[in-house]
């Protein structure tokens, strides 16, 4: 029985990356494979994998090692490694790794599988400097939402969760766009294509354009990503004569940030995250213009939320400004201020007395930072 490392950990191994994921192949069949394997077991029912300390092991597709690389879904994993140090590859892999271009590695490779489409897509986010071939673009066109419905919504969300940490996140829904794949897992940013992101007097862009440009601009905190998709999604809400207004959008994304979060079966977290974003997002854009009970109120939910840091940086990004600075210096101040001890445990009457005091030290650092600032000019 031959075995050999596949796929991912060569392109990682040939470009002096440190593989993350180790992946094998064997010759002969799964059962011949446990009986000489007895710690192993098998995973999977369509795919018959084995999973052998802590790795994931397959039968060769085909009976030889070429045959099997001709079933991958990208040239640029089409690799193979046997014991002897020996390379295998797909006849486009080497030029295509070298020239950093995302090929299909056969005119049937996403069809399939079709979870490789947000596969795809995930590599672009990853690494945007790489060029996604006309032969990828065409095979994602040619496959139907019914063919994409039919994937488990887990691999479809994990593919999203690896893309939102990639170095340009939002690169993982234009290459969606492209391939004309958002449907039927992303229907609702399917929707924002082509609604005006606010007034052409300050945005040209369209509502999914936009809500990318932030993505990629928060680049390296992927709560943030996932906070930038989600934060304008109640403008699809919002009725064609209102436009390129989109009043009261801010409670009505909550409810298709929670179930886009709910069909990929993401974690409660991103729910409540991308919640956060639609409702909050608006104040916090003109959080320097704000009353202090206003500004106390949005610092008290943010901060309660656990997504505070994340949440701020979105909101720079958005507003080409440096909010957070001034909200995280807020936050301190009124974090710093204690209840008097004739005021503990009254219940309400002690949080509506330490909200007071939260305001009156907003308002000392709102005068501080005008007296500050008059001074200077």
């Amino acid at each position: 029985m031959k075995f050999y490392l596949v796929g991912g950990a060569i392109r990682d191994l040939l470009q002096g990356r440190c593989p993350h994921e180790l992946d094998f192949v064997f010759s002969g069949c799964r059962e011949d494979f446990l009986s000489t394997h007895p710690d192993a077991r098998p995973v999977g029912k369509s795919i018959k994998v084995c999973l052998w300390q802590g790795r994931e092991c397959m039968p060769l597709q085909g009976g030889h090692i070429l045959k099997d690389l001709a079933t991958r879904d990208l040239t640029v994993n089409a690799l193979a490694l046997d014991s002897t140090g020996r390379l295998f590859f797909h006849p486009q892999a080497l030029e295509d790794l070298q020239n950093k271009i995302l090929r299909p590695a056969s005119s049937g490779a996403l069809a399939r599988d079709p979870a490789r489409v947000y596969r795809l897509a995930r590599f672009a986010a990853l690494w945007p400097d790489w060029q996604i071939s006309e032969e990828a673009i065409e095979q994602m066109r040619s496959l139907s939402t019914v063919n994409l419905a039919t994937l488990p919504a887990e691999r479809v969300g994990r593919e999203l969760i690896k893309a939102l940490h990639g170095a340009k996140p939002g690169h993982f829904f234009k290459v969606l766009v492209e391939g004309k794949a958002l449907l039927p897992w992303f229907k609702e940013l399917a929707d924002t294509m082509h609604i005006p992101a606010g007034s052409t007097a300050w945005q040209e862009n369209s509502v999914l354009g936009h809500s990318l440009r932030i993505m990629n601009a928060v680049a390296g905190d992927p709560l943030a990503a996932w906070m930038a998709l989600c934060h304008d999604l109640g403008k699809m809400k919002i009725s064609p004569a209102m436009l390129p207004h989109h009043y009261e959008h801010k409670q009505r994304g909550v409810d298709l940030a929670v179930a886009l979060a709910r069909r990929l079966r993401l974690s409660a977290i991103h729910a409540k995250a991308g919640a956060l974003s639609c409702t909050e997002h608006m104040k916090a854009g003109i959080y320097e213009q704000l009353r202090p009970a206003t500004r106390r109120d949005l610092l008290w939910r943010v901060h309660h939320s656990g997504f505070g840091p994340s949440f701020w940086r979105m909101i720079d990004a958005k507003s080409g400004k440096t909010i957070s600075a001034t909200a995280m210096a807020d936050l301190q101040a009124i974090l710093s201020v204690h209840l008097p001890v004739v005021w503990r445990d009254k219940g309400r009457q002690s949080a509506n007395y330490l909200r007071q005091m939260h305001c009156r030290v907003l308002a000392e650092q709102i005068r501080h930072r005008n007296g500050v600032l008059g001074q200077i000019s």
